[in-house]
């Protein structure tokens, strides 16, 4: 990978992390380099589950720039979202 990739690809994960943490209303704990890793993190996990789902798209880390890859990625960073928002209910405060 590219240097040039490397930061498309870091840009792209933070925003598809920032749009997600939008979605979950969970912004306000979460700064950039947070937002970045949701992202990315998310991207593979949309990925996982694409291929689970036989949706045939690639993500942001397959280097597929096209919308039905940023979707799935953003699908991903939601349900990302949304199991590390289960776990921290069941945590005490």
């Amino acid at each position: 990978m590219s240097i040039t990739g490397l930061i498309v690809w870091l840009v792209v994960g933070g925003v598809i992390g920032w749009i997600a943490s939008m979605i979950m209303r969970t912004d306000g704990q979460q700064g950039i380099f947070l937002n970045v890793i949701v992202g990315i993190v998310g991207a593979f996990l949309g990925g996982w589950l694409g291929g689970v789902l036989g949706i045939g798209a690639g993500t942001i880390n397959s280097g597929a720039f096209n919308l039905p890859g940023l979707l799935l990625s953003l699908v991903g960073a939601v349900v990302l979202l949304a199991i590390v928002n289960l776990f921290r209910r069941g945590r005490v405060r």
